[in-house]
This record gives structure tokens, sequence and C-alpha cells, in this order.
């Protein structure tokens, strides 16, 4: 049986997580602005902090992948 060369399963794996991660953030701020948008009776727009906050966890994900890839080659290789 073919194994996977342990660091790329551990960046298959980080990126995986650094993927759920970012999509669960940004599902997240979606449903504060559009509960903002509705208080306000406005369009929904997310605002420079949320922007941000999102843009952070895009730029961890590669941080997290190289991590995880790393780790993994440590442990299991």
């Amino acid at each position: 049986m073919l194994s996977m060369h342990p660091a790329l399963q551990g960046a298959l794996v980080g990126l995986v997580i650094g993927i759920v991660l970012l999509v669960f953030e940004y599902t997240a701020l979606s449903k504060q602005v559009k509960e903002r948008a509705k208080k306000y009776n406005k369009v929904p727009v997310f605002d420079v902090t949320e922007k941000r906050r999102l843009a952070t966890i895009r730029n961890f994900v590669p941080i997290l992948v190289i991590g995880f890839a790393a780790g993994f080659w440590i442990i299991w290789g």
C-alpha cells in the first residue's frame, strides 16, 4: 500500500483546517453584517474591521499549512 509523505499529509490537514476556519469566520461575520443591516434598514456591507478579520484568517492559513507540515514531518517523519 502506498502511503503519503508525512509533510504532505500534514500540509493537507492544515489546509483543510484553515479552509474550515475561513469558512466559519466568513459565515459568522456575514450573519453579523446581515443582522446589523436589518437593524438599521441598510444594505449589508462588510466594514473595515470585518474585512481585516477575514484578511487575518486568510493570511494565517499558509502559516497553518506550513506548521502542520513541519509538525507531521518532525513527529512521524
